[in-house]
């Protein structure tokens, strides 16, 4: 991402958190996402690496569960607020970087959660090798994605196909129930789950 990129996000930073899915201020959209990714994450702990993670509210949010996460986000804004709502929590860490090219060691994530960010990115069909390449041979991709009535995002439809593309099996699922957003939707919203395909693990596992 652009230093332009950067400096928007930072100066969204400080709003961002009144979104009710960005905020999870209210208790009912708080308890949806929690038990979204209680039933998308693997057992406890894990480790997640949360790309794009803004400020930190989902990684938070996993890291109460007992989950050990690290959240990067291209806006110093945003990683700060993080911190800051992290405090001394435990098995939770936030940076500044680029994630479409996340500085994080690989081979060792249960998860890769990203969302609304791969459809922002330049080559997101890039990114996504990369974000593979922090996966365990049995990890997952999460990837919370729209296509919204704006005009901005993926489809489903192409969110699979850069994700089979990647070499990952997919499986999507549709987020319409107004209780993740606080309100009723008219647009697409979802959430694409990645799985190695068997054949990439046994060429990975040879290497």
């Amino acid at each position: 991402m652009t230093s332009a990129e950067r400096d928007y996000w930072d100066g969204e930073a400080a709003s961002f958190d009144d979104e009710a899915d960005h905020g999870l201020r209210d208790p009912q959209v708080r308890d949806a996402w929690r038990s979204l990714l209680i039933g998308l994450t693997p057992p406890i702990p894990s480790r997640i690496a949360d790309l794009g993670c803004g400020t930190g509210t989902l990684s938070l949010l996993l890291a109460e569960e007992g989950h050990l996460i690290d959240g990067i986000d291209i806006s110093p804004e945003m990683v700060r607020r993080a911190n800051a709502k992290a405090g001394t929590f435990p098995g939770v860490g936030f940076v500044v970087g680029d994630a479409a090219v996340p500085p994080f060691e690989t081979g060792v994530y249960e998860v890769v959660l990203c969302r609304h960010v791969l459809w922002a990115l330049p080559d997101p069909a890039a990114a996504l090798g990369r974000w593979i390449d922090l996966l365990t041979p049995t990890g997952r991709m999460l990837l919370i994605e729209g296509s919204w009535s704006t005009g901005a995002g993926l489809s489903a439809e192409q969110t699979v196909a850069l994700a089979e593309g990647a070499g990952l099996a997919v499986t999507v699922r549709p987020l319409t129930d107004p209780g993740y957003w606080g309100r009723r939707i008219d647009d697409e919203r979802y959430v694409v789950v990645g799985k190695r395909l068997p054949k990439q693990r046994e060429s990975r596992a040879n290497l």
